[in-house]
């Protein structure tokens, strides 16, 4: 196997491991009920996770996550609700704002080369300050387009629940495998991360893939605030403070090196499952606290770095070997 996949298999094995111990303790992770909870519970900081993916093979960050999701709801609620605003016009208008807002992003960090971790903290703040002007209350959407999104669902037989933000997650997820792996645009990222100066060279648009990728990731992440205002019916400022880091977590347990160039949109879903698992597994025990969640990501996080540092000095020693025999006479 390919040394690169290594960290999606030890993903896909942890995410394995987690959810048969769960089930040996729960019956009820073998029900659709749990699996479709899984995917709603789940499907808007996985929506923004698979924008973070593109961001992070490109050699890049993006801290604004959880702000610009807190913005979206914000807007969304004040429009709808407190200006009769249909639904459907407030997401579009929201949609071209968290567009331009990321591609604004991008257009700092290549043109004035300012570093992507500075320029999108400056989109952190930016977006949580705009979203506590707008409001500081938690704002609540009665309409009837809410309600008939939330009669979208799916019921099996054993009563799980397949939701519309389940479904917005997966099919953003097989749209961003298909984006990632089969257009110029994917294969253009992947030459960004691993070597900026040479795909200049071999002619990939750097300027233009640099403002698409994080203007993608704000789209996603603004979508991701549209499901998740669909779901809980609501705006408010104070939620997702903090989520661009559960975020990349995801993104880097899921098989996506730090320094670009290597990562899978399918490993940041295998790496959103298991910490979904985790939080269904202490509802359900309900003798542990919410806090182990975070030691799990830690532990996890640790393993996952410290593997790819790893493969990447076995790459570069055995590089280094190969080449250093081919010039031995």
């Amino acid at each position: 196997m390919r040394s690169r996949f290594l960290p999606l298999l030890m993903t896909f094995l942890v995410f394995a491991a987690l959810y048969l111990i769960a089930y040996s303790r729960f019956s009820s992770f073998g029900s659709m009920r749990v699996i479709g909870n899984l995917l709603r519970d789940n499907a808007y900081w996985g929506i923004a996770a698979v924008g973070m993916t593109f961001v992070i093979i490109s050699g890049g960050i993006d801290l604004s996550v959880g702000s610009l999701i807190a913005f979206t709801g914000v807007f969304c609620a004040l429009m709808i609700d407190r200006n009769g605003w249909h639904p459907l016009a407030a997401f579009a208008v929201m949609l071209l704002i968290g567009t331009s807002f990321g591609a604004i992003m991008g257009v700092f960090i290549h043109y004035f080369k300012i570093p992507a971790f500075i320029a999108t903290l400056s989109g952190l703040f930016l977006a949580r300050g705009m979203a506590y002007v707008l409001s500081t209350d938690s704002i609540r959407i009665d309409h009837p387009f809410y309600e008939q999104v939330s009669d979208l669902v799916y019921i099996f037989p054993d009563r799980g629940r397949f939701t519309f933000a389940a479904g917005a997650f997966l099919v953003v997820l097989v749209g961003g495998i298909l984006l990632a792996h089969f257009t110029r645009f994917g294969r253009n990222v992947y030459a960004l991360g691993g070597n900026p100066d040479a795909a200049h060279l071999l002619g990939v648009p750097v300027a233009r893939t640099t403002v698409g990728v994080y203007a993608l990731s704000s789209f996603l992440t603004t979508l991701a605030g549209i499901v998740l205002s669909l779901s809980k019916h609501s705006g408010d400022s104070t939620i997702a403070v903090g989520l661009e880091l559960d975020v990349i977590a995801a993104v880097v347990i899921g098989g996506t090196l730090l320094t670009g160039g290597v990562g899978y949109v399918i490993g940041t879903f295998i790496a959103v499952m298991p910490l979904g698992t985790i939080q269904t597994y202490l509802t359900l025990d309900g003798s542990l606290t919410p806090w182990w969640i975070k030691i799990v990501v830690g532990v996890l996080l640790f393993a996952f770095v410290g593997l790819q540092k790893l493969l990447s000095s076995r790459h570069a020693i055995f590089g280094l070997g190969r080449r250093s025999a081919a010039a031995s006479p």
